[in-house]
């Protein structure tokens, strides 16, 4: 719509040549296009910005409510997953807060995705933190940590390739909506040609 209007209202040069006005239609159109997808992609980015803004103090609330000084929510950052490296004793530690734990094993994860493996050491120290905390054994425990790890990683690659399809079919519908307006331009300047001055 916005590119047929560019076209219908955009004022004719009577003095240039047929194939000029089809292409200064046809860039109104393009560009018509362009300035819709500047102003809604500015209207998204504001509005995904808001919610994810309101979305953290409640984040960092409910972490402090835990009693649990680290915001264990927020996305994985690899220093905190080294500095837990740095502390980690030889045996588990079954009398730990179970948040401290399960946000030391969710950044064991977090690096273990990142790299498509779990490291035999980070495999090992895992394999302690279960059987400490769920009384399995240590064969048991491994199998756990296997499984979840497999599941995860099934799951982060549904992911990245739902985001691909998805950043695929966005391209397709831009191409096709640039090539609407530029499209609708051209018929728009056609209509106002053939006007008729009463």
């Amino acid at each position: 719509m916005g590119g047929y209007l560019a076209g219908r209202l955009r004022t004719r040069w009577a003095s240039i040549h047929t194939d000029e006005v089809y292409f200064r239609d046809t860039a109104h159109g393009f560009l018509t296009w362009a300035v819709a997808l500047v102003i809604t992609a500015a209207f998204l980015a504001s509005a995904a910005s808001s919610m994810v803004g309101s979305g953290v103090p409640a984040a960092e609330q409910a972490v402090r409510g835990a009693g649990n000084g680290q915001a264990e929510g927020r996305d994985f950052d690899p220093n905190e997953y080294f500095v837990d490296a740095l502390f980690r004793s030889n045996g588990a530690r079954p009398d730990s807060g179970s948040a401290s734990i399960r946000g030391e094993a969710g950044r064991i994860f977090g690096n273990a995705l990142r790299q498509g493996e779990v490291p035999a050491a980070d495999r090992s120290y895992l394999d302690q933190l279960i059987a400490a905390s769920t009384g399995l054994n240590q064969t048991d425990a491994d199998k756990r940590v296997s499984d979840v790890f497999t599941r995860a990683k099934q799951s982060a690659d549904a992911a990245r390739e739902t985001v691909a399809h998805s950043l695929l079919w966005m391209f397709l519908a831009l191409l096709i909506g640039a090539f609407c307006a530029s499209v609708a331009a051209t018929i728009g300047g056609r209509q106002r040609d053939h006007v008729v001055t009463v």
